[in-house]
């Protein structure tokens, strides 16, 4: 039998573990842990012999103190080490919750990110919340976001629906940036609306001229289902991994429990980041913040 004693025990104990698990949650694993996640992928629709190196990051989401000037700095420095053939940022650059001691103007974290390099450059699209944070472009439905504006301004190029055709050591392949598939759900507290997302996935795949393979970069994973194997790798963020995980299982599966973290195969190869900042909650358990190496063509083909 368990005793009054025992039990009071009991209680202090699971007391003690919550608040260690939420100063963890809350003040290291945010803030202190970082690391590198790291995918040897050749699909099917990738040439044989051509090895492309991928640095990604995504849903950054500055703001202090949870993803600082130096913060950032020092994802950029951890990035660049990398040597990556390419960069790719997948959107989610403002601050994702009203936690924050003090949000981060756009040319700040832009001016950081600017730092970035690759041979083949630095490559970004837009997420959700670049979209959702701009009220402006809320109520006129149109226009550049502040978080596009302040990219472009560093001399980073945004895709919404747009390719861009890229070389390395003669094998040619195709960037292709999906708009993002939420970018007007706030505008519905303004005016009616009629599709949330301004993403075509049609539209941006009749751009690709050639047989060259493509890299599709989408925000959110959820087009994976819609996503042609004409696509050799989708890259995708939006999830951030569930942002907690408790035993292999995610709480949190914005885009279902299939699309919350990892690789996954579809009709082609997709990669989901688990992200770099936070959102509603500055928590991350059980899921560190990370930078994605992608190498495709070092592994053996997928059939």
């Amino acid at each position: 039998m368990i005793t009054r004693r025992k039990f009071l025990h009991f209680l202090a104990g699971l007391g003690a573990f919550g608040s260690s698990t939420a100063a963890y949650g809350f003040g290291i694993e945010p803030l202190l842990r970082l690391r590198v996640a790291r995918y040897d992928i050749s699909p099917p629709r990738w040439p044989a012999g051509f090895e492309l190196k991928i640095a990604v990051i995504a849903d950054l989401h500055a703001c202090d103190p949870w993803m600082a000037p130096g913060h950032i700095e020092a994802i950029v420095e951890r990035t660049n080490a990398l040597d990556a053939d390419v960069v790719v940022m997948l959107g989610d650059y403002v601050a994702g919750h009203r936690y924050v001691t003090q949000k981060m103007p756009a040319p700040e974290w832009a001016s950081v990110l600017a730092q970035l390099k690759a041979s083949l450059g630095v490559h970004a699209i837009l997420g959700n919340h670049d979209y959702w944070s701009d009220r402006t472009i809320q109520r006129e439905g149109h226009g550049k976001t502040v978080a596009r504006q302040a990219l472009e301004a560093v001399g980073i190029p945004v895709y919404e629906n747009d390719v861009a055709r890229l070389s390395k050591a003669g094998h040619s392949f195709w960037l292709a940036g999906l708009g993002d598939q939420l970018a007007y759900a706030p505008a519905r507290r303004f005016r009616p609306v009629r599709r949330v997302g301004i993403d075509d996935l049609g539209a941006t795949l009749a751009k690709v001229t050639d047989d060259a393979p493509v890299i599709l970069l989408a925000h959110e994973p959820d087009v994976a289902a819609r996503v042609p194997s004409r696509v050799a790798l989708q890259l995708s963020g939006h999830t951030h991994g569930g942002q907690v995980n408790l035993l292999g299982w995610a709480p949190i599966a914005p885009s279902g429990r299939k699309l919350v973290y990892g690789h996954v195969r579809m009709n082609c190869d997709v990669v989901i980041s688990g992200g770099l900042g936070c959102s509603i909650l500055p928590f991350r358990f059980g899921v560190p913040p990370e930078i994605v190496l992608v190498t495709l063509g070092a592994g053996p083909a997928l059939s």
